[in-house]
């Protein structure tokens, strides 16, 4: 499996993961930290696909590593609203970073192929 394959079923693994969890949030918290994380979650993941099927990729790379870092905040409120427990909050957490990390692999080596 290539390098960006294995990012994108990353990206798409995790959605997975996530968007059960959301659902069982408080209606109150629903509608604003899990639709905003579902739509950052889901934008990654399309981020990511756009980047695999385009030869300059650095736009949909950067728009990836940005929704990273928003799905990161978004993780963090939620467990510090107890939204998810403990346990899911490494799962996200460490899920997102190696995601990040993969992104940011790509997008530097993206911009060094530049003449």
């Amino acid at each position: 499996m290539s390098e960006t394959a294995v990012i994108v079923q990353k990206a798409y693994d995790w959605n997975l993961w996530i968007h059960p969890r959301i659902e069982k949030f408080p209606k109150s918290y629903r509608f604003s930290i899990g639709q905003s994380l579902n739509a950052t979650s889901l934008e990654l993941l399309m981020n990511l696909v756009d980047a695999t099927y385009q030869s300059r990729n650095s736009a949909p790379l950067s728009a990836a590593i940005r929704n990273v870092n928003r799905a990161r905040y978004l993780i963090r409120m939620a467990k510090d609203l107890r939204l998810l427990p403990e346990g899911g909050y490494e799962y996200a957490s460490n899920g997102l970073d190696e995601i990040g990390r993969m992104a940011g692999g790509w997008f530097k080596h993206s911009q060094g192929e530049r003449p």
